[in-house]
C-alpha cells in the first residue's frame, strides 16, 4: 500500500514527510520485508547488470531499512568488490569514507555496522553506490534520515554536466515513492531507484 501525500512537498515540510514515510517503512511486516529484499536483488540483477571487478558500495541495513543481504550475496556471486560506508569517528565530523567489506563488522554510535579494517576507497572511484532512503521521487530527489552523509560524500556530482560516476542507485520499497519532493540546495540526485516492483530511472539516469 502506497502512502498518500500531497503532490509537492515544500522544503520546510521535509521533517513531516520523513516522519510519515519512516513510520510506514517500520510498519512493514517481516514477511513483506524479506520478500521485498529478494525482489530488489532480482531487479538489480536484471536491470543494473553487476559486473566482475566492479567496485560497489552498499549499506549494512538497519532493522527498519530494506535489507541488503540478498544484494550483497548477489554482488559476491558476480565477482564485485564490495565496500561499506564508514562514518568518521569524531563526533563533530560528518564525513563518510568507503571501506572494503572484509573481516568483522562493528556498530558505530548510530547503530550502523561498519568494517573495522580493510582498504579505503574514495567516493569518486566507486562504480555503483546503492543508497538507503526514506523517500524519493522520479526526478531523483532522495529524502534520507537527515544526517547529510551521502550528500556530502557525493557533492562533487552536483558540479558535473556529463561524467556521472559513480552511479547512485537508491534501494526502496515501492511505497516510498512520492509524486514530488522539493529539492534542497545540497541534494545530490539519484540516477535510479530499484524497488520491489522494478526500476525507476531518474532524470539524471
Amino acid at each position: 500500500m502506497r502512502v498518500t501525500l500531497p503532490e509537492s512537498i515544500p522544503g520546510n515540510a521535509r521533517r513531516q514527510l520523513r516522519t510519515v514515510l519512516a513510520a510506514r517503512r517500520r510498519s512493514a511486516p517481516a514477511a513483506e520485508r524479506a520478500e521485498a529484499a529478494l525482489r530488489v536483488a532480482r531487479n538489480v540483477d536484471r536491470e543494473v547488470h553487476l559486473r566482475s571487478r566492479w567496485r560497489i558500495a552498499v549499506y549494512a541495513a538497519l532493522p527498519e531499512e530494506l535489507d541488503t543481504a540478498p544484494l550483497i550475496a548477489l554482488a559476491r556471486r558476480r565477482g564485485c568488490r564490495i565496500y561499506l560506508p564508514r562514518i568518521d569517528r569524531r563526533r563533530a565530523s560528518r564525513a563518510m569514507q568507503f571501506v572494503e567489506m572484509r573481516g568483522p563488522l562493528k556498530r558505530n554510535r548510530l547503530g550502523i555496522a561498519e568494517p573495522q579494517t580493510g582498504e579505503s576507497l574514495g567516493a569518486r572511484w566507486l562504480d555503483v553506490v546503492f543508497l538507503p532512503l526514506v523517500g524519493f521521487d522520479a526526478q531523483g530527489v532522495r529524502l534520507g534520515t537527515g544526517g547529510g552523509y551521502y550528500d556530502r560524500a557525493f557533492a562533487f556530482r552536483r558540479w558535473r554536466s556529463a561524467w556521472h560516476v559513480p552511479r547512485l542507485v537508491g534501494l526502496a520499497y515501492a511505497f516510498q515513492q512520492v509524486e514530488r519532493i522539493a529539492p534542497a540546495a545540497h541534494d545530490v540526485l539519484l540516477d535510479a531507484v530499484v524497488t520491489d516492483e522494478g526500476i525507476i530511472r531518474c532524470s539524471t539516469g
